[in-house]
């Protein structure tokens, strides 16, 4: 019986520690804004643009269209992340859609869109921008 109790009570102990060793699940924030950076490889511009959660941006034949941004703070991975949609004007004028998923701002290469002309990838999420918000009509 005593056997037992022991055991009992070197398992609760076991558990507790391995418990304790898992890091709480962090807080992510909900942004209304999304930044991005984008190159233009014809002219070698590299230019930084906000859009807000919803609104589609051009930049250059590329319209961007970010659906949620989240972010964690500083010290936490994976730090800024967002679900976008990326579309194409087409020389004939058509939309075609090239990207439609997530994008990682601590690791712009693993999920940026590398079109033949533009290039675009995460660089943050923000509460807020200098740019005003569309009209929301």
């Amino acid at each position: 019986m005593m056997r037992i109790k022991r055991l009992k009570s070197l398992s609760l102990g076991l558990l507790a520690t391995l418990f304790a060793a898992i890091p709480a699940a962090a807080e992510r924030t909900d942004n209304p804004v999304a930044e991005f950076s984008g190159i233009d490889k014809i002219t070698g511009r590299i230019i930084t643009f906000d859009v807000y959660i919803d609104e589609t941006v051009q930049f250059g034949a590329l319209q961007v269209t970010p659906r949620v941004c989240y972010s964690r703070s500083e010290n936490e991975a994976p730090g800024s992340n967002t679900f976008v949609e990326i579309d194409e004007i087409t020389l004939d004028r058509k939309i075609r859609r090239i990207f439609t998923g997530w994008m990682f701002a601590n690791s712009p290469g693993l999920n940026a869109v590398e079109h033949a002309v533009y290039d675009v990838w995460l660089k943050s999420c923000k509460p807020t921008s200098d740019v005003p918000p569309p009209d929301q009509s």
